[in-house]
């Protein structure tokens, strides 16, 4: 009777993938400016700074957003509300590239999608929730976390050879059309959870929101978590921003700054692949947590010195590895520390920290700028001081309780 209670469904991983889906699409759109900044520049008659903007958008619609889509997560379920997302996302995706667009509708479409952004990456850990058990929670973060990285890369290497070849019109309608698709599969595949649930009653029941959040905002660990996902996720969104403005100083080309932000993230899957299975089988966080922060800061440290191609790549494929696969780690820490806080709230709460730090590293990193030279190795020796802070804080955390019941 009990283990046909909690059957676990294969089902889940079609849910998990028409989710991935998603996912990917919405942070293609996000990024989608980043390695072509001075080329958009020219090609809307517009500055840097406001090419910048178009990625900032997301970040200040999150910090706007991102409380009432966890909300709607948590009360009306995943389909609902990456349901919203999707559609946003498809609508104004495909907007932002009809002919003609000049800047400030791209803006305002930018800004569309961004507002359906939170409705779908707040949802990661909720996906999981459903439709995994316990023992296979922060892997299935991992994997869903993934996703936002595939994105990311596709926007950052693919981006360049599009505009070049295409136009920056067409890659954007590729993109808008690509969304779409992810929208029809997502309402076609995915339900909102299986017909019994994956594990006992007590790890799934969890307070309401505004209840969770307070709780979530009482414990110790999870501030301290959202203090590291301030300066991890926040340099994170300010490099990949800047990526071509902060490499062009020492010789680097568009192809080569969109490559080195390409292999920043491809390093991160594979690190997200790898690192969360092994966390779920020995049933701690905080060590990967450490480990990988160290890991990114040596990254970030290459990042802003090194000369030579190959060298820029093995950084960024080091910072990558590292820091992106603390994130589903950290997530699903921040699920079990603040329990019975919902996972929507938590996760929401986290990526409000990471995306409020996002525009403000965007904006110091672009302000601390050298005006002669263009360098940011200045903005970037405070991003590394910052890593080294958070890697202190990480050694007075604790393990969560609830991770050590799971089995």
């Amino acid at each position: 009777m009990d283990e046909e209670k909690f059957k676990v469904y294969g089902y889940r991983w079609a849910v998990l993938l028409a989710f991935m889906f998603v996912v990917a699409t919405n942070q293609m759109s996000w990024i989608t400016f980043a390695p072509i900044t001075n080329t958009a520049a020219k090609y809307y008659g517009v500055s840097v700074m406001s090419i910048g903007l178009l990625s900032m958008s997301f970040m200040l619609v999150y910090i706007l957003v991102s409380i009432p889509a966890s909300w709607v997560i948590d009360t009306y379920g995943i389909k609902i509300a990456v349901g919203i997302g999707a559609i946003l996302t498809a609508i104004f995706g495909l907007l932002r590239g009809l002919p003609g667009f000049g800047f400030g509708l791209v803006l305002a479409a930018q800004i569309g999608i961004a507002v359906g952004q939170p409705f779908i990456l707040n949802s990661v850990t909720k996906v999981a929730a459903r439709w995994f058990p316990m023992e296979e929670r922060a892997t299935a973060v991992g994997i869903g976390t993934l996703a936002m990285y595939l994105g990311i890369i596709i926007g950052m290497v693919v981006t360049p050879m599009l505009t070049i070849h295409y136009g920056i019109s067409k890659m954007l309608l590729t993109y808008g059309a690509l969304a779409l698709a992810a929208a029809v599969t997502f309402f076609a595949v995915v339900k909102e959870k299986p017909p019994t649930p994956p594990g006992p009653p007590e790890m799934e029941e969890r307070a309401l929101m505004f209840d969770g959040l307070k709780l979530a905002l009482r414990t110790r660990d999870f501030l301290l978590l959202m203090v590291v996902f301030f300066v991890g996720l926040g340099a994170f969104n300010g490099i990949t921003t800047w990526i071509e403005e902060l490499v062009r100083p020492r010789g680097f080309t568009i192809s080569q700054a969109g490559m080195a932000g390409g292999m920043m993230v491809l390093f991160g899957v594979l690190g997200a692949l790898l690192l969360p299975p092994i966390s779920d089988r020995t049933r701690k966080r905080i060590p990967f947590i450490i480990a990988a922060l160290i890991g990114a800061t040596i990254g970030m440290v290459g990042l802003t010195f090194v000369k030579s191609y190959p060298l820029l790549l093995v950084s960024s494929a080091v910072m990558g590895f590292f820091l992106l696969s603390a994130a589903p780690i950290g997530f699903q820490y921040g699920a079990e520390v603040a329990y019975p806080a919902p996972e929507g709230t938590t996760n929401g709460m986290l990526l409000l920290a990471g995306q409020i730090s996002g525009v403000l590293f965007i904006l110091g990193m672009g302000l601390l700028k050298s005006p002669k030279t263009g360098s940011m190795t200045t903005s970037m020796l405070g991003l590394i001081a910052l890593m080294a802070l958070a890697v202190a804080l990480c050694f007075t955390m604790k393990e969560p309780k609830i991770a050590a019941q799971g089995r």
